[in-house]
């Protein structure tokens, strides 16, 4: 691209500016970034000296015990969950979920990803939304949120919540299995790829 001033970073996607909860490191990245704007001619392209590895280890969120038996292990999590989704949101202001459900459909939803999961007709399932990836964005955006309420120590890497949904969640499991699921019925790639990071 060829840009007349730039400041490359070495961070983890997520973070542009390094270190969350560092104004000193913060601060550091955007003061070398307008250091630029004082060289006479460009291109100029520098590195920031330091080097931020991504944490790929799932956050430590302990997760409420099962409160009905009679649920689908995800369905029966989603819904004892909601506790912390709400204190986040509250806490917040904002929330992620939305693209094509509301947070009170979120069990609704794993409970039809369950049955595709189980092997029923995918296009028959009634899944709220009918998109499978924006349901699966929201069903992350729902969980992520509330990991950040039950979560143990200092604010987790870009990808700890990630892989914390995909590794230690019922839900997380449920949307891996419906999506091979998808994908084993013959739906085009589109339909069931994006439902989770590619590399998983």
């Amino acid at each position: 691209m060829r840009p007349p001033r730039a400041l490359h970073c070495e961070f983890p996607i997520g973070r542009p500016l390094g270190k969350p909860g560092d104004a000193a490191f913060q601060h550091d990245v955007l003061r070398r970034a307008f250091a630029l704007l004082e060289r006479e001619s460009g291109p100029v392209l520098e590195d920031h000296p330091e080097v931020i590895v991504a944490d790929e280890q799932p956050i430590s969120c302990p997760m409420p015990a099962r409160f009905d038996p009679d649920l689908p292990p995800a369905v029966d999590e989603a819904r004892g969950i909601r506790g912390a989704y709400d204190r986040s949101r509250a806490r917040r202001g904002v929330t992620n979920v939305g693209r094509a459900m509301d947070p009170d459909t979120v069990p609704e939803a794993l409970a039809a990803l369950k049955q595709i999961a189980d092997g029923a007709d995918w296009k028959s399932v009634r899944l709220p939304g009918k998109n499978t990836v924006a349901v699966t964005l929201d069903i992350r955006a729902y969980y992520e949120e509330a990991a950040l309420e039950l979560a143990d120590g200092p604010a987790p890497g870009p990808r700890a919540a990630e892989a914390w949904f995909f590794e230690k969640t019922e839900a997380g499991a449920l949307v891996l299995a419906a999506r091979a699921e998808i994908k084993r019925q013959g739906a085009q790639e589109g339909i069931w790829l994006y439902m989770a990071p590619v590399q998983r």
